[in-house]
């Protein structure tokens, strides 16, 4: 084994771990499927030990020894991630490029509004954005893949929590809004009307139908979840069309004010009002200029789709 990894090769078999096949990881990265091949194989030949088994017409299985090869990489990575936040700090904290992801609705609802409020100030900072859920995203923010992760919790027991992987910031709290199909003529729909209705919510163990399981339970009612789906537009969509009632975030809401289509349900007075906690999610230590007023432009989009 050489005394100094090589961290392209290194890269590339992550890849391949990732992926679980060369040809897709040759995709993610860029390259042809013959370069990836020959980079594991000389990493191998560096090893000095198989890290793959490769079956014909089967996804690559690891080794022992690519499995502990893996977890040493993804240390090695993470360690690389804050050496390089490091040296950022030390020069100026002066960034030519933030790498930030988010969930879909805030790349669609939040951040246009935000972008061009940064652009119009001039900074100098080119902002590469990825569309990427919470739970894909953190790894993310670890390996150093990502800057900044714009990221949700329905519950409070939901990751991201504040450790010594990460910084998590507060950006605010999202209302969540009960929403039926329109009923023209006719008084609004109320919650012990929707109870013998259809619902739409996320799979059985999501952060949104586990949220709304709990608040049912609380209320002590049942609701029947028959349209699963992880896309908010498609909830919405099934509402529209009065097939389902369901919670969707405020800002898909306020979004939709121009296009009719779905009611507000009447909630009794006694039941609190649902939401989900926004976060921004970034690795520890010095963030540069740009993320703290990026972060405080999301604060203020959320606020005024609270309003």
């Amino acid at each position: 084994m050489k005394s100094q990894p090589d961290l392209k090769l290194l890269s590339t078999f992550m890849a391949v771990v990732n992926c679980g096949s060369m040809a897709e990881a040759a995709a993610v990265l860029g390259y042809v499927p013959s370069a990836v091949s020959q980079h594991i194989a000389v990493l191998e030949r560096d090893m000095g030990i198989e890290l793959l088994v490769r079956r014909p017409g089967s996804r690559l299985i690891l080794t022992a020894a690519g499995r502990s090869l893996a977890q040493a990489t993804e240390t090695l990575f993470e360690a690389t991630a804050r050496f390089q936040d490091a040296a950022h700090g030390i020069s100026n904290r002066d960034i030519a490029e933030l790498r930030v992801g988010a969930y879909p609705s805030a790349m669609s609802h939040l951040f246009p509004g935000v972008l061009s409020a940064l652009k119009s100030r001039g900074r100098g900072a080119r902002i590469r954005l990825v569309i990427v859920e919470t739970h894909e995203g953190l790894p993310k923010v670890k390996s150093g893949d990502l800057d900044l992760l714009i990221a949700y919790r329905y519950l409070p027991e939901d990751p991201p929590a504040t450790s010594g992987e990460w910084t998590v910031t507060s950006v605010g709290h999202e209302p969540l809004v009960l929403v039926a199909g329109p009923r023209s003529g006719r008084r609004p729909l109320e919650l012990a009307e929707c109870l013998e209705m259809e619902w739409t919510s996320g799979h059985a163990h999501s952060p949104d139908r586990r949220l709304l399981h709990r608040w049912a339970g609380e209320l002590g009612i049942s609701l029947d979840v028959t349209l699963e789906t992880e896309d908010l537009h498609s909830m919405l969509a099934m509402i529209r069309a009065g097939l389902a009632v369901g919670l969707i975030p405020a800002t898909l809401i306020s979004a939709e004010s121009d296009r009719p289509g779905v009611e507000r349900v009447v909630l009794p007075p006694e039941v609190a009002p649902l939401h989900r906690e926004v976060l921004a999610v970034s690795r520890p230590g010095i963030r540069p200029p740009i993320i703290n007023e990026l972060v405080t432009l999301l604060v203020e989009a959320l606020e005024s789709v609270q309003s």
